[in-house]
Parts: C-alpha cells; sequence; structure tokens
C-alpha cells in the first residue's frame, strides 16, 4: 500500500533523526521562545478564535472556506502553544560562561578555517535555536560534537555528507552576560 504519508522504513536504533535531543538554551533562547509562546496565547489566538466565530455565524461551516481554514490555523496555533508549553518546562538555561573560556563549550562563536583557507564562524546553540543564516548550529550536530572541549589552534576533523572535512580553530569567543 502507497501513500503520500508513507514513508522508508527506518531502523529506530540508526536513525538520527531518533536520538534524544539536548535540552540546553542560551538565556536569549529562552526569552524568544518565551516572546512567541506569548503572541501566540495573547495575540494570535483570540485573534483566530474570533475569525472562526464570525465565520460559524455565516451559516453552512461545510462549504465555509473561511471557517475551514481559519479553524486549522487555530488547531496549529494551539498545537504549537502546547509545544512550546511543554518544551520551555523541559529546557535547562545556560546563562553562565564556562570556567575555561579558551576551549569550545556550549555557546561559543568559533571561528575555523578550512584547508584552503576559507574562514567559517560558527556559533554552538541549543536544538531550539538553529539559525541557519546566523550559522548557529545545534550541540547536537556532528560539527558541534567535534568542536567541543577543542582550543585555538586544534585540528578537528568532521565527517560531512560530501566525506571527511578538516579545520583548524582560529578564534573562540563567548558573548558577554
Amino acid at each position: 500500500m502507497k501513500g503520500r504519508n508513507m514513508t522508508r522504513w527506518r531502523d529506530p536504533a540508526k536513525d538520527p533523526r531518533q536520538a534524544p535531543k539536548s535540552n540546553l538554551i542560551t538565556a536569549e533562547g529562552v526569552a524568544r521562545l518565551r516572546g512567541i509562546l506569548d503572541h501566540l496565547s495573547r495575540v494570535k489566538r483570540p485573534a483566530l478564535s474570533t475569525k472562526v466565530g464570525e465565520a460559524a455565524a455565516l451559516g453552512d461551516r461545510s462549504e465555509n472556506a473561511d471557517y475551514t481554514y481559519n479553524k486549522k490555523e487555530l488547531n496549529r496555533v494551539i498545537a504549537r502553544i502546547r509545544y512550546l508549553t511543554k518544551r520551555l518546562d523541559e529546557l535547562q538555561v545556560v546563562d553562565r560562561l564556562p570556567v575555561d573560556t579558551g576551549k569550545i563549550f556550549f555557546g561559543a562563536f568559533v571561528s575555523l578555517e578550512n584547508e584552503e583557507g576559507e574562514a567559517l564562524e560558527l556559533r554552538i546553540v541549543g536544538h531550539d535555536e538553529i539559525d541557519t543564516q546566523k550559522r548557529w548550529i545545534s550541540i547536537d550536530s556532528p560539527m558541534a560534537k567535534a568542536l567541543l572541549g577543542k582550543q585555538v589552534d586544534d585540528d578537528v576533523e568532521v565527517m560531512t555528507p560530501n566525506g571527511e572535512a578538516f579545520y583548524t580553530v582560529v578564534d573562540i569567543r563567548y558573548a558577554p552576560l
């Protein structure tokens, strides 16, 4: 039986998507998540509830596209609120610098250089803060795992989809608290 919801079977023991995610988050990351939760709870959900009520008052709901769309959107917002509420309870906020700021730990901004001399700037953050445009990577990623505990001028070997990549740590810094 094939369908759009059928996927390829993966062994859960070997599937990287099933690996437990760390519950670490920076102070600014938890503030951002709380802001999103507050906006969804105080602004978005009441507005959508009003729209659903107005659309329901128009009559036949089975052919009312406005009602159907807004009801789905409201359910999506409620699910997001539920997820964020649960997730914020699980998170552990890292709001202090490590004892040895000369090594790479959670929250570090890391400057790397590859074999061709190309520079790469990363920040190691929690799973909920990943931002590819800012080059913020999860502490659970292979790159972050390879970097943890390294110092300036250490060589790092990372397995990428294109094969092994080699980097040299050029600089390590932390955001002021």
